[in-house]
């Protein structure tokens, strides 16, 4: 699966930044740009296996494919995929400074080990199969 060889690649992006200085406004803006994408990757590739595992036929909105998934994927935490969901959508109208750094601490926090523990949990889970989901 394509997607989620892109979803490694975009992570590790991620990963790195928090050795950054957090202070700096390139580098959070750097991380509320790329935190969108890897929002979409995540839950198209939790589409995937959701398809897969007849649990999410026809699904297409994340919110769908968060729940579906969640069902069956014990390493999720929904309440967590929510969130980001949400954050995902606030950066398109992040204006304000405090909640912009509100967003990057949470992206760093909270959602980039939620993207580890879902790489790490789906390459255990499926493997090799990968490439036919």
């Amino acid at each position: 699966m394509k997607k989620f060889g892109d979803l490694t690649s975009n992570l590790e992006v991620l990963v790195h930044a928090r050795e950054q200085d957090m202070e700096n406004p390139f580098v959070m803006s750097g991380i509320l740009n790329q935190f969108p994408t890897q929002f979409e990757l995540g839950w198209k590739v939790l589409k995937a296996p959701s398809e897969y595992e007849g649990m999410g036929k026809g699904l297409g909105s994340p919110r769908g494919v968060i729940k579906a998934a969640y069902q069956y994927l014990d390493f999720m935490d929904g309440d967590v995929w929510l969130s980001m969901l949400k954050g995902r959508n606030d950066t398109v109208r992040l204006y304000d400074d405090t909640a912009a750094r509100a967003l990057t601490a949470r992206v760093i926090a909270r959602y980039v080990p939620e993207f580890q523990r879902m790489r790490a949990a789906i390459e255990e889970r499926y493997g090799a199969e990968l490439e036919n989901l």
